[in-house]
């Protein structure tokens, strides 16, 4: 069993070669994958699956998979970062004279504009199903849409800014660049509605130093580190280890997610 680390130039003329293709940062399209004749799976290093080709990857009868956030310590990481970038945008609140209590409430996603209008830090946590899509999806009747995959988020993040968020709250991203949208977010910041921001994704990645956006003192940014722990990587390189020797072995595939 060979592993090699391939350029990206080159992973269109070599990948017929494998049987496994573990992805980064690469994005593998229709073309790409049409060239994977020998390939069983396709397994993200993680959890997004934002640069494969599912629908593509399934008609060439390859599964795609990623490694639950729980199983691999990405989800404590990432809310461990969550609340880093909130004490870094906090000292903001406190230059607004507002000093109140923190306080952890938990509810339903019809629950959102309650705590939205209430609150100076909101944290929301959605399952992306058919309820959270649909509530987004009403915020925006245009039916614009970001992606195949998250349909109506970017609408609903943008409305529920405008019509829900106190003046001055805070708003903090370690999800998915794309779920905001840098001229609304660019709008808010300078008329004072969104009183800080921090995000360890962007718009852009790598992101652009000179994006105006940065240029604000209540901005904070980390270059997409929110899930690289000691914990999280040595636990992802790990469940890819494994997988890798099962296939191999012709064993059933644990510690993975199928997507299709």
């Amino acid at each position: 069993m060979g592993v090699d680390d391939v350029p990206f130039d080159d992973v269109p003329n070599v990948i017929g070669n494998y049987d496994i293709c573990i992805v980064k940062s690469m994005w593998l399209d229709a073309n790409v994958i049409s060239h994977a004749t020998r390939m069983k799976l396709i397994m993200q290093y993680g959890v997004g699956l934002e640069g494969v080709d599912i629908n593509t990857a399934t008609k060439h009868g390859i599964k795609v998979a990623r490694i639950p956030s729980g199983a691999s310590g990405n989800a404590a990481s990432c809310a461990e970062m969550v609340i880093y970038l909130m004490l870094g945008v906090l000292p903001s609140l406190t230059q607004n004279g507002m000093n109140d209590d923190l306080v952890d409430d938990k509810g339903f996603h019809e629950d959102i504009h309650t705590f939205a209008s209430n609150a100076d830090v909101v944290i929301c946590c959605l399952l992306m199903n058919s309820e959270t899509l649909g509530l987004c999806s009403s915020a925006c009747p245009t039916g614009n849409r970001l992606s195949h995959t998250l349909p109506g988020v970017l609408c609903g993040v943008r409305w529920v800014m405008r019509e829900y968020y106190r003046g001055g709250a805070l708003l903090v991203n370690i999800a998915r660049g794309g779920l905001l949208d840098c001229e609304a977010i660019l709008y808010h910041l300078k008329s004072g509605h969104l009183g800080g921001l921090g995000m360890d994704v962007a718009w852009t990645e790598p992101f652009d130093p000179e994006d105006p956006i940065l240029k604000f003192p209540n901005v904070l940014i980390t270059p997409h580190v929110a899930a690289v722990t000691g914990h999280a990587v040595r636990s992802t390189a790990k469940v890819v280890g494994n997988v890798a020797l099962q296939l191999h072995a012709g064993s059933p595939l644990t510690g993975i997610e199928f997507v299709n």
